[in-house]
Protein backbone atom coordinates (compact mmCIF):
# COMPACT_ATOMS: atom_id res chain seq x y z
CA UNK A 1 0.00 0.00 0.00
CA UNK A 2 1.51 3.27 -1.14
CA UNK A 3 1.20 6.86 0.04
CA UNK A 4 -2.52 6.74 -0.65
CA UNK A 5 -2.95 4.64 2.54
CA UNK A 6 -1.51 7.35 4.80
CA UNK A 7 -2.54 10.41 2.78
CA UNK A 8 -5.14 9.68 0.09
CA UNK A 9 -7.56 7.47 2.05
CA UNK A 10 -7.47 9.57 5.27
CA UNK A 11 -8.11 12.66 3.14
CA UNK A 12 -11.15 11.06 1.51
CA UNK A 13 -12.50 9.96 4.90
CA UNK A 14 -11.87 13.47 6.24
CA UNK A 15 -14.10 14.93 3.50
CA UNK A 16 -16.87 12.32 3.35
CA UNK A 17 -16.58 10.57 6.72
CA UNK A 18 -17.40 6.88 6.96
CA UNK A 19 -18.92 6.81 3.47
CA UNK A 20 -15.35 6.33 2.27
CA UNK A 21 -14.83 3.64 4.89
CA UNK A 22 -16.42 1.23 2.45
CA UNK A 23 -13.22 1.52 0.40
CA UNK A 24 -11.35 0.01 3.34
CA UNK A 25 -13.93 -2.79 3.61
CA UNK A 26 -13.60 -3.61 -0.10
CA UNK A 27 -9.80 -3.56 0.06
CA UNK A 28 -9.73 -5.85 3.08
CA UNK A 29 -12.03 -8.34 1.36
CA UNK A 30 -9.86 -8.20 -1.77
CA UNK A 31 -6.73 -8.80 0.31
CA UNK A 32 -8.13 -11.91 2.00
CA UNK A 33 -9.53 -13.40 -1.22
CA UNK A 34 -6.26 -12.67 -3.01
CA UNK A 35 -4.20 -14.50 -0.40
CA UNK A 36 -6.43 -17.52 -0.03
CA UNK A 37 -7.88 -17.79 -3.56
CA UNK A 38 -5.16 -16.67 -5.97
CA UNK A 39 -1.80 -16.92 -4.19
CA UNK A 40 -1.49 -20.73 -3.82
CA UNK A 41 -2.45 -21.57 -7.39
CA UNK A 42 -0.41 -18.73 -8.85
CA UNK A 43 2.64 -20.00 -6.95
CA UNK A 44 2.14 -23.51 -8.38
CA UNK A 45 1.32 -22.44 -11.94
CA UNK A 46 4.21 -19.96 -12.28
CA UNK A 47 6.69 -22.54 -11.01
CA UNK A 48 5.44 -25.11 -13.54
CA UNK A 49 5.69 -22.59 -16.38
CA UNK A 50 9.01 -21.13 -15.12
CA UNK A 51 7.61 -17.59 -15.37
CA UNK A 52 9.29 -14.53 -13.86
CA UNK A 53 6.70 -11.93 -14.90
CA UNK A 54 2.92 -11.80 -15.22
CA UNK A 55 2.96 -11.28 -19.05
CA UNK A 56 5.31 -14.28 -19.43
CA UNK A 57 3.02 -16.42 -17.28
CA UNK A 58 -0.08 -15.54 -19.31
CA UNK A 59 1.72 -16.28 -22.59
CA UNK A 60 3.00 -19.66 -21.37
CA UNK A 61 -0.21 -20.64 -19.59
CA UNK A 62 -2.38 -20.09 -22.67
CA UNK A 63 0.28 -21.09 -25.25
CA UNK A 64 -0.17 -17.85 -27.20
CA UNK A 65 1.64 -18.37 -30.55
CA UNK A 66 1.42 -14.70 -31.55
CA UNK A 67 3.06 -12.99 -28.57
CA UNK A 68 0.17 -10.50 -28.44
CA UNK A 69 -0.92 -11.51 -24.94
CA UNK A 70 2.57 -10.81 -23.60
CA UNK A 71 2.98 -7.49 -25.44
CA UNK A 72 -0.48 -6.15 -24.55
CA UNK A 73 0.02 -7.17 -20.91
CA UNK A 74 3.37 -5.38 -20.79
CA UNK A 75 1.85 -2.24 -22.36
CA UNK A 76 -0.99 -2.18 -19.82
CA UNK A 77 1.47 -2.58 -16.94
CA UNK A 78 3.68 0.25 -18.21
CA UNK A 79 0.74 2.62 -18.77
CA UNK A 80 -0.93 2.23 -15.41
CA UNK A 81 2.23 1.76 -13.36
CA UNK A 82 3.54 5.07 -14.68
CA UNK A 83 0.36 6.74 -13.41
CA UNK A 84 0.59 4.81 -10.14
CA UNK A 85 4.22 5.87 -9.64
CA UNK A 86 3.19 9.47 -10.35
CA UNK A 87 0.70 9.29 -7.46
CA UNK A 88 3.50 8.19 -5.15
CA UNK A 89 5.66 11.08 -6.26
CA UNK A 90 2.75 13.48 -5.64
CA UNK A 91 2.55 12.07 -2.10
CA UNK A 92 6.31 12.47 -1.68
CA UNK A 93 6.06 16.06 -2.93
CA UNK A 94 3.34 16.92 -0.44
CA UNK A 95 5.30 15.26 2.37
CA UNK A 96 8.55 17.17 1.70
CA UNK A 97 6.66 20.40 0.98
CA UNK A 98 4.95 20.24 4.39
CA UNK A 99 7.99 19.00 6.30
CA UNK A 100 10.77 21.20 4.90
CA UNK A 101 8.72 24.19 3.65
CA UNK A 102 10.14 23.95 0.13
CA UNK A 103 8.27 24.55 -3.17
CA UNK A 104 6.20 21.63 -4.40
CA UNK A 105 8.17 21.05 -7.68
CA UNK A 106 11.45 20.91 -5.77
CA UNK A 107 9.85 18.54 -3.26
CA UNK A 108 8.72 16.19 -6.05
CA UNK A 109 12.18 16.17 -7.64
CA UNK A 110 13.78 15.46 -4.25
CA UNK A 111 11.40 12.57 -3.65
CA UNK A 112 12.02 11.20 -7.15
CA UNK A 113 15.80 11.33 -6.72
CA UNK A 114 15.64 9.45 -3.39
CA UNK A 115 13.34 6.75 -4.77
CA UNK A 116 15.30 6.18 -7.99
CA UNK A 117 18.64 6.05 -6.14
CA UNK A 118 17.21 3.69 -3.53
CA UNK A 119 15.71 1.37 -6.17
CA UNK A 120 19.09 1.10 -7.92
CA UNK A 121 20.78 -0.08 -4.71
CA UNK A 122 19.13 -3.50 -4.68
CA UNK A 123 17.02 -5.92 -6.66
CA UNK A 124 13.84 -7.81 -5.87
CA UNK A 125 15.14 -9.51 -2.71
CA UNK A 126 16.38 -6.19 -1.29
CA UNK A 127 12.98 -4.65 -2.01
CA UNK A 128 11.22 -7.46 -0.13
CA UNK A 129 13.41 -7.05 2.97
CA UNK A 130 13.09 -3.28 3.04
CA UNK A 131 9.32 -3.62 2.57
CA UNK A 132 9.23 -5.72 5.74
CA UNK A 133 10.87 -2.94 7.77
CA UNK A 134 8.85 -0.21 6.08
CA UNK A 135 5.62 -2.12 6.72
CA UNK A 136 6.46 -2.41 10.41
CA UNK A 137 7.09 1.33 10.62
CA UNK A 138 3.84 2.09 8.76
CA UNK A 139 1.70 -0.05 11.06
CA UNK A 140 3.31 1.52 14.15
CA UNK A 141 2.60 5.05 12.91
CA UNK A 142 -0.95 4.44 11.67
CA UNK A 143 -1.90 2.80 15.00
CA UNK A 144 -0.17 5.27 17.32
CA UNK A 145 -1.03 8.64 15.77
CA UNK A 146 -4.87 8.41 16.11
CA UNK A 147 -4.51 7.38 19.77
CA UNK A 148 -2.07 10.21 20.47
CA UNK A 149 -4.35 12.70 18.72
CA UNK A 150 -7.30 11.77 20.93
CA UNK A 151 -5.13 12.00 24.07
CA UNK A 152 -3.58 15.37 23.13
CA UNK A 153 -6.83 17.06 22.01
CA UNK A 154 -9.45 16.43 24.72
CA UNK A 155 -11.22 19.72 23.91
CA UNK A 156 -11.74 18.94 20.20
CA UNK A 157 -15.30 18.85 18.90
CA UNK A 158 -15.71 15.08 18.80
CA UNK A 159 -19.40 15.41 17.90
CA UNK A 160 -18.25 15.97 14.31
CA UNK A 161 -17.64 12.23 14.08
CA UNK A 162 -21.37 11.59 14.41
CA UNK A 163 -22.43 14.13 11.77
CA UNK A 164 -23.01 13.28 8.15
CA UNK A 165 -20.69 14.98 5.67
CA UNK A 166 -22.25 17.71 3.48
CA UNK A 167 -24.01 16.10 0.52
CA UNK A 168 -22.52 16.93 -2.87
CA UNK A 169 -25.41 17.59 -5.31
CA UNK A 170 -23.47 15.84 -8.09
CA UNK A 171 -22.68 12.79 -5.97
CA UNK A 172 -23.93 9.34 -6.94
CA UNK A 173 -26.85 7.72 -5.11
CA UNK A 174 -25.94 5.96 -1.87
CA UNK A 175 -26.18 2.48 -3.40
CA UNK A 176 -23.79 3.32 -6.24
CA UNK A 177 -21.42 5.08 -3.83
CA UNK A 178 -21.19 1.97 -1.66
CA UNK A 179 -20.80 -0.26 -4.72
CA UNK A 180 -18.04 1.97 -6.07
CA UNK A 181 -16.18 1.89 -2.77
CA UNK A 182 -16.48 -1.88 -2.34
CA UNK A 183 -15.34 -2.52 -5.92
CA UNK A 184 -11.87 -1.29 -4.95
CA UNK A 185 -11.35 -4.83 -3.69
CA UNK A 186 -11.59 -6.18 -7.25
CA UNK A 187 -8.41 -4.32 -8.11
CA UNK A 188 -6.28 -6.57 -5.91
CA UNK A 189 -6.64 -9.46 -8.37
CA UNK A 190 -4.73 -7.62 -11.09
CA UNK A 191 -1.85 -5.81 -9.36
CA UNK A 192 1.44 -7.17 -10.79
CA UNK A 193 3.55 -5.75 -7.94
CA UNK A 194 1.42 -7.77 -5.49
CA UNK A 195 1.11 -10.89 -7.63
CA UNK A 196 4.88 -11.16 -8.07
CA UNK A 197 5.13 -11.54 -4.28
CA UNK A 198 2.93 -14.64 -4.50
CA UNK A 199 5.08 -15.97 -7.35
CA UNK A 200 8.22 -15.48 -5.25
CA UNK A 201 7.09 -17.30 -2.07
CA UNK A 202 9.77 -19.82 -1.10
CA UNK A 203 7.31 -22.73 -0.82
CA UNK A 204 3.61 -23.46 -0.39
CA UNK A 205 4.22 -24.31 3.25
CA UNK A 206 4.80 -20.62 3.98
CA UNK A 207 1.63 -19.37 2.30
CA UNK A 208 -0.86 -19.95 5.12
CA UNK A 209 1.36 -18.04 7.55
CA UNK A 210 1.91 -15.26 5.01
CA UNK A 211 -1.83 -15.02 4.32
CA UNK A 212 -2.59 -14.66 8.04
CA UNK A 213 0.06 -11.97 8.56
CA UNK A 214 -0.92 -10.09 5.40
CA UNK A 215 -4.65 -10.08 6.23
CA UNK A 216 -4.12 -8.92 9.83
CA UNK A 217 -1.71 -6.19 8.66
CA UNK A 218 -4.20 -4.95 6.06
CA UNK A 219 -7.08 -4.88 8.57
CA UNK A 220 -5.03 -2.88 11.09
CA UNK A 221 -3.61 -0.48 8.49
CA UNK A 222 -6.96 0.24 6.84
CA UNK A 223 -8.68 0.74 10.19
CA UNK A 224 -5.91 3.15 11.20
CA UNK A 225 -6.26 5.13 7.96
CA UNK A 226 -10.01 5.52 8.49
CA UNK A 227 -9.39 6.56 12.12
CA UNK A 228 -6.89 9.22 11.00
CA UNK A 229 -9.46 10.76 8.66
CA UNK A 230 -12.22 10.70 11.25
CA UNK A 231 -10.16 12.05 14.15
CA UNK A 232 -8.50 14.60 11.89
CA UNK A 233 -11.93 16.03 11.04
CA UNK A 234 -12.42 16.80 14.73
CA UNK A 235 -8.95 18.23 15.38
CA UNK A 236 -8.60 20.23 12.12
CA UNK A 237 -12.17 20.86 10.91
CA UNK A 238 -11.45 23.57 8.29
CA UNK A 239 -9.14 21.92 5.76
CA UNK A 240 -9.95 22.13 2.03
CA UNK A 241 -8.42 22.60 -1.41
CA UNK A 242 -6.39 19.39 -1.36
CA UNK A 243 -4.87 20.06 2.07
CA UNK A 244 -7.11 17.37 3.56
CA UNK A 245 -4.66 14.80 2.17
CA UNK A 246 -2.07 16.23 4.59
CA UNK A 247 -4.23 15.40 7.62
CA UNK A 248 -1.91 12.59 8.76
CA UNK A 249 1.08 14.97 8.58
CA UNK A 250 -0.81 17.63 10.55
CA UNK A 251 -1.85 15.15 13.23
CA UNK A 252 1.75 13.98 13.60
CA UNK A 253 3.01 17.54 13.97
CA UNK A 254 0.18 18.30 16.41
CA UNK A 255 0.68 15.34 18.71
CA UNK A 256 4.32 14.16 18.62
CA UNK A 257 7.57 15.36 20.14
CA UNK A 258 9.95 16.58 17.38
CA UNK A 259 12.15 13.47 17.44
CA UNK A 260 9.10 11.21 17.30
CA UNK A 261 7.64 13.42 14.55
CA UNK A 262 10.62 12.56 12.35
CA UNK A 263 10.04 8.84 12.85
CA UNK A 264 6.31 9.11 12.18
CA UNK A 265 6.79 11.22 9.04
CA UNK A 266 9.30 8.69 7.75
CA UNK A 267 6.47 6.14 7.83
CA UNK A 268 4.80 8.09 5.00
CA UNK A 269 8.00 7.98 2.96
CA UNK A 270 8.20 4.25 3.75
CA UNK A 271 4.70 3.75 2.35
CA UNK A 272 5.59 5.62 -0.82
CA UNK A 273 8.93 3.88 -1.34
CA UNK A 274 7.65 0.39 -0.54
CA UNK A 275 5.28 0.51 -3.50
CA UNK A 276 7.14 2.62 -6.06
CA UNK A 277 10.28 0.49 -5.90
CA UNK A 278 8.20 -2.64 -6.59
CA UNK A 279 6.35 -0.94 -9.44
CA UNK A 280 9.56 0.32 -11.05
CA UNK A 281 11.13 -3.14 -10.86
CA UNK A 282 8.03 -4.87 -12.26
CA UNK A 283 7.75 -2.29 -15.07
CA UNK A 284 11.45 -2.62 -15.90
CA UNK A 285 11.11 -6.42 -15.91
CA UNK A 286 8.13 -6.19 -18.26
CA UNK A 287 10.11 -4.02 -20.68
CA UNK A 288 13.34 -6.01 -20.40
CA UNK A 289 12.07 -9.60 -20.22
CA UNK A 290 8.80 -9.37 -22.15
CA UNK A 291 9.62 -6.79 -24.81
CA UNK A 292 13.39 -6.31 -25.26
CA UNK A 293 14.53 -9.93 -24.82
CA UNK A 294 11.59 -11.47 -26.65
CA UNK A 295 11.04 -8.96 -29.45
CA UNK A 296 13.98 -6.61 -29.98
CA UNK A 297 17.12 -8.62 -29.19
CA UNK A 298 17.10 -12.21 -28.03
CA UNK A 299 19.99 -13.94 -26.30
CA UNK A 300 21.46 -10.84 -24.65
CA UNK A 301 23.80 -11.21 -21.69
CA UNK A 302 22.69 -10.64 -18.09
CA UNK A 303 24.92 -7.56 -17.92
CA UNK A 304 23.18 -6.02 -20.94
CA UNK A 305 19.76 -6.96 -19.58
CA UNK A 306 20.61 -5.26 -16.26
CA UNK A 307 21.67 -2.09 -18.10
CA UNK A 308 18.43 -2.08 -20.13
CA UNK A 309 16.44 -2.64 -16.93
CA UNK A 310 18.06 0.34 -15.22
CA UNK A 311 17.49 2.54 -18.26
CA UNK A 312 13.83 1.49 -18.17
CA UNK A 313 13.62 2.48 -14.50
CA UNK A 314 15.04 5.92 -15.37
CA UNK A 315 12.65 6.37 -18.30
CA UNK A 316 9.53 5.38 -16.37
CA UNK A 317 10.61 7.52 -13.40
CA UNK A 318 11.19 10.55 -15.62
CA UNK A 319 7.71 10.28 -17.14
CA UNK A 320 6.12 9.79 -13.70
CA UNK A 321 7.99 12.87 -12.45
CA UNK A 322 6.64 14.99 -15.29
CA UNK A 323 3.09 13.89 -14.46
CA UNK A 324 3.61 14.51 -10.73
CA UNK A 325 5.02 18.04 -11.13
CA UNK A 326 1.59 19.40 -12.00
CA UNK A 327 -1.04 16.99 -10.65
CA UNK A 328 -4.60 17.72 -11.71
CA UNK A 329 -6.15 15.27 -9.26
CA UNK A 330 -5.75 14.18 -5.66
CA UNK A 331 -3.51 11.27 -4.72
CA UNK A 332 -6.48 8.95 -4.27
CA UNK A 333 -8.00 9.82 -7.67
CA UNK A 334 -4.72 9.15 -9.50
CA UNK A 335 -4.33 5.84 -7.67
CA UNK A 336 -7.97 4.95 -8.34
CA UNK A 337 -7.49 5.16 -12.11
CA UNK A 338 -4.23 3.18 -12.13
CA UNK A 339 -5.53 0.61 -9.63
CA UNK A 340 -8.73 0.21 -11.62
CA UNK A 341 -6.90 -0.14 -14.94
CA UNK A 342 -4.75 -3.01 -13.69
CA UNK A 343 -7.66 -4.72 -11.96
CA UNK A 344 -9.96 -4.44 -14.98
CA UNK A 345 -7.28 -5.72 -17.37
CA UNK A 346 -5.84 -8.63 -15.40
CA UNK A 347 -8.27 -9.65 -12.64
CA UNK A 348 -10.77 -11.86 -14.54
CA UNK A 349 -8.04 -13.18 -16.86
CA UNK A 350 -5.95 -14.32 -13.91
CA UNK A 351 -8.89 -16.09 -12.25
CA UNK A 352 -9.57 -17.85 -15.57
CA UNK A 353 -5.90 -18.79 -15.94
CA UNK A 354 -5.88 -20.46 -12.54
CA UNK A 355 -9.32 -22.06 -12.44
CA UNK A 356 -10.76 -22.45 -15.96
CA UNK A 357 -10.26 -25.31 -18.41
CA UNK A 358 -12.06 -23.51 -21.23
CA UNK A 359 -10.04 -20.32 -21.56
CA UNK A 360 -7.89 -19.77 -24.66
CA UNK A 361 -5.28 -17.15 -25.44
CA UNK A 362 -7.67 -15.23 -27.67
CA UNK A 363 -10.47 -15.16 -25.09
CA UNK A 364 -7.95 -13.94 -22.47
CA UNK A 365 -6.70 -11.24 -24.86
CA UNK A 366 -10.22 -10.17 -25.81
CA UNK A 367 -11.25 -9.97 -22.15
CA UNK A 368 -8.17 -7.94 -21.27
CA UNK A 369 -8.81 -5.44 -24.08
CA UNK A 370 -12.53 -5.21 -23.26
CA UNK A 371 -11.83 -4.50 -19.59
CA UNK A 372 -9.16 -1.89 -20.28
CA UNK A 373 -11.10 -0.04 -22.99
CA UNK A 374 -14.32 -0.05 -20.97
CA UNK A 375 -12.51 1.47 -18.00
CA UNK A 376 -10.82 4.14 -20.14
CA UNK A 377 -14.00 5.21 -21.94
CA UNK A 378 -16.12 5.02 -18.76
CA UNK A 379 -13.71 7.45 -17.12
CA UNK A 380 -13.36 9.63 -20.23
CA UNK A 381 -17.13 10.03 -20.63
CA UNK A 382 -17.47 11.18 -17.03
CA UNK A 383 -19.39 8.18 -15.70
CA UNK A 384 -16.71 7.59 -13.07
CA UNK A 385 -18.35 10.17 -10.81
CA UNK A 386 -21.40 7.91 -10.59
CA UNK A 387 -19.79 4.48 -10.50
CA UNK A 388 -16.08 3.68 -10.07
CA UNK A 389 -14.75 2.67 -13.50
CA UNK A 390 -13.18 -0.52 -12.15
CA UNK A 391 -16.61 -2.13 -11.67
CA UNK A 392 -17.80 -1.87 -15.31
CA UNK A 393 -14.30 -2.63 -16.61
CA UNK A 394 -14.04 -5.80 -14.53
CA UNK A 395 -17.57 -6.81 -15.59
CA UNK A 396 -16.85 -6.23 -19.30
CA UNK A 397 -13.69 -8.33 -19.10
CA UNK A 398 -15.57 -11.16 -17.38
CA UNK A 399 -18.52 -11.13 -19.80
CA UNK A 400 -16.37 -11.11 -22.94
CA UNK A 401 -14.05 -13.80 -21.61
CA UNK A 402 -16.90 -16.11 -20.53
CA UNK A 403 -18.83 -15.58 -23.78
CA UNK A 404 -15.86 -16.58 -25.94
CA UNK A 405 -15.11 -19.50 -23.62
CA UNK A 406 -18.67 -20.74 -24.14
CA UNK A 407 -18.61 -20.32 -27.92
CA UNK A 408 -14.98 -21.35 -28.57
CA UNK A 409 -13.69 -23.37 -25.61
CA UNK A 410 -10.15 -24.69 -25.25
CA UNK A 411 -9.63 -27.88 -27.30
CA UNK A 412 -5.83 -28.28 -27.28
CA UNK A 413 -5.29 -31.69 -25.65
CA UNK A 414 -1.72 -30.83 -24.57
CA UNK A 415 -2.88 -27.74 -22.69
CA UNK A 416 -5.80 -29.64 -21.15
CA UNK A 417 -3.49 -32.45 -19.98
CA UNK A 418 -1.12 -29.91 -18.43
CA UNK A 419 -4.05 -28.28 -16.67
CA UNK A 420 -5.25 -31.58 -15.25
CA UNK A 421 -1.76 -32.27 -13.89
CA UNK A 422 -1.55 -28.82 -12.30
CA UNK A 423 -5.10 -29.02 -10.90
CA UNK A 424 -4.21 -32.39 -9.38
CA UNK A 425 -1.13 -30.86 -7.79
CA UNK A 426 -3.16 -28.03 -6.29
CA UNK A 427 -5.67 -30.48 -4.83
CA UNK A 428 -2.84 -32.53 -3.31
CA UNK A 429 -1.42 -29.35 -1.81
CA UNK A 430 -4.81 -28.60 -0.29
CA UNK A 431 -5.38 -25.54 -2.44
Amino acid sequence: MSGWLLMGLPGAVYLRRLQEGWIAAGLLAGTVINWYGLAPRLRIFTERTNSLTLPAFLEKRFRDPTGLLRLVSAAVILLFFTLYAASGLVAAGKLFESTFAIPYPAAVLLGGFIIIFYTFLGGFKAVCWTDLLQGALMIFAIAAVPLLAVWKNPSADWSVLLRRSPQDPSAAPAFLSVLSALSWGLGYFGQPHILTRFMAVRSLRHLSQSACIGSIWAAAALAGAVAVGQIGAAVFPELSGGHEEKIFILLIQNTCHPWLTGIMLSAILSAIMSTIDSQLLVSASALTEDVYRKTIQTGVSEKTALLVSRLCVLGISALALLLALNPKETILKIVAYAWGGLGAAFGPVLWAALYSRKTTWYSALAGMLAGTLTLVFWKYLGFGSRLYELAPGFAANTIVLMTINYLLPQTDTTILQELETTFRQTRQAGQ
